[in-house]
């Protein structure tokens, strides 16, 4: 083997290994141009997230569900994003899409599960499971670890004025119209009662469910708003249109 082919093509390198500054110049360079390369971009263009038909913000009823459900810290257990893995698909359904959370403050993503992914539970199961299985984890699912949240069912809904609640999240993006603000509180009792008139609530939030959720018409109580909560997630976009959508879109940019 002569010194022609042993020779290394870029000598340069063991001066710059080397020379520590030097390094650091260079590393810092390097850092600096991928950084606008990768942000630049993001103030040539609207949105980062490409919207998908049938993303709404939550209903009065769905929000309060929300936030109980943060209270609670199930976000510690369950995550809300189907990752785009073979075994997640099989298990949970279609991975999530980006636009699904474009409206949730914070986001439930989720890092680590102890439970299964919450993304797509919504009419997955009915009302009375999720009602007992709260009450009672371990009667409906064997060796279960979630703790109880029978006290759910027990305690009225006292969710504040969810008419400042909405007109909070508007001004950090979530579009709620100035009727969505103004009708809150009403569209919140108006959801767990199967008995109001809620034609008006359905067609400003589509796909909405109105029903008692809990078992007990004759009260509103925290179950009730974390049973909405559960059973619209994942059911407002049809994921089979959507993936559609998507390949076209991909198949566009080739």
């Amino acid at each position: 083997m002569t010194a022609e082919t042993t020779k290394v093509p870029f000598a340069g390198h063991k001066k710059i290994e080397k020379n520590v500054a030097l390094l650091g110049v260079l590393a810092f360079g390097a850092v600096i141009v991928g950084g606008i390369v990768e942000i630049a971009p993001l103030f040539w263009i609207d949105n980062t997230i490409e919207k998908v038909a049938g993303v709404r913000p939550h209903t009065p009823l769905e929000q309060a569900g929300r936030d109980i459900y943060i209270r609670e810290g199930c976000y510690v257990c369950h995550s809300q994003m189907i990752r785009p893995f073979r075994d997640e698909v099989e298990r949970y359904g279609h991975y999530s899409l980006a636009a699904e959370s474009m409206y949730d403050h914070p986001f439930q993503w989720g890092s680590k599960r102890t439970g299964p992914d919450l993304a797509r539970v919504g009419l997955k199961y009915s009302d009375e499971w999720h009602v007992q299985h709260l009450k009672n984890p371990q009667a409906m699912v064997d060796g279960s670890v979630m703790p109880q949240y029978a006290f759910l069912a027990e305690r009225d809904l006292n969710a504040g004025d969810m008419s400042a609640e909405l007109k909070t999240l508007n001004v950090v993006g979530v579009p709620y119209t100035q009727t969505d603000i103004d009708k809150a509180n009403d569209d919140l009792k108006n959801q767990a009662d199967p008995m109001a008139d809620a034609t008006d609530l359905q067609k400003r939030y589509p796909k909405a469910q109105v029903r008692d959720f809990d078992g007990n018409p004759d009260r509103l109580t925290e179950m009730d708003a974390l049973v909405a909560y559960l059973q619209v997630l994942g059911t407002m976009v049809d994921v089979n249109s959507a993936a559609a959508q998507e390949d076209l879109a991909k198949e566009k940019g080739r």
